[in-house]
């Protein structure tokens, strides 16, 4: 059955879906300006070997990004989603002794998880998982705001975060709430072995449900001068922690 294609737009996201393997890109949108600079940018990568490019002024990509006020540096692409994987199969092939993988409850906002995603893959983080109704895989804001990281990380798109989570503490997993008003710092952890780092809403954050299925409930400590940190933010600084403490230490 074929897919339903959806556009991206940006530099850097266009250019890693045109590197990855995996990715089916369609067709290219683009000015000679842009084209010439990403020719330059990866001689002796012949990137667009598959590709329909079509060539267009700044005016006509505009039109093709409509109303959304988001600059796609001159340069939109045509794509196919990824085959989805699902939890028990990338354990299954991946038998590792130190793991991490992010989960996200109710997080809706493209930007925030774009950059999140950023995080993930700066930081060695094995997988992310996701609601899927709230999860905006086709967002041209979620693909520019990851700058790329939508190709090189496993994106688990489940209907139940709770089930997944009691599924993934039966193969081992310790599961990790982060939460403004816990009482433990997170960076009093040794953090080795296999983790879940469980983060929720904006808004509302982990609901009691979700906050009842993990093991452990941490915060980052701030300045009282701030009340919290944006969700992106808080998600680079356990990432960064983690990778500098256990990050050499994965097999």
């Amino acid at each position: 059955m074929k897919k339903t294609t959806f556009l991206i737009i940006g530099r850097h996201a266009v250019t890693e879906a045109l590197k990855n393997p995996r990715r089916k890109v369609h067709r290219l949108f683009i000015t000679e300006d842009a084209l010439k600079k990403i020719n330059r940018d990866n001689q002796n990568k012949n990137l667009l070997k598959k590709v329909h490019v079509f060539y267009k002024s700044k005016k006509e990509i505009d039109n093709l990004c409509g109303k959304e006020d988001i600059s796609h540096q001159n340069i939109v692409a045509e794509i196919e989603d990824f085959d989805e994987i699902k939890i028990k199969e990338y354990l299954e092939l991946n038998v590792k002794k130190n793991m991490n993988f992010l989960a996200l409850e109710d997080v809706s906002d493209p930007r925030n998880i774009g950059s999140i995603i950023r995080s993930a893959v700066s930081f060695g983080i094995n997988g992310l998982i996701v609601k899927d109704r709230s999860f905006p895989f086709k967002s041209k804001l979620l693909f520019k705001s990851a700058s790329g990281g939508m190709e090189h990380i496993n994106i688990f798109r489940v209907s139940n975060i709770n089930t997944t989570l009691r599924f993934l503490k039966s193969k081992d997993f310790w599961i990790s709430a982060f939460d403004s008003l816990a009482s433990k710092d997170f960076t009093d952890a040794k953090w080795e072995g296999k983790n879940v780092l469980l983060f929720g809403s904006e808004g509302s954050g982990l609901n009691k449900n979700t906050k009842a299925n993990s093991d452990f409930i941490y915060k980052i400590y701030i300045s009282n001068k701030m009340e919290s940190l944006n969700i992106a933010n808080s998600v680079s600084i356990v990432c960064h922690h983690i990778n500098k403490t256990v990050g050499n230490k994965k097999n």
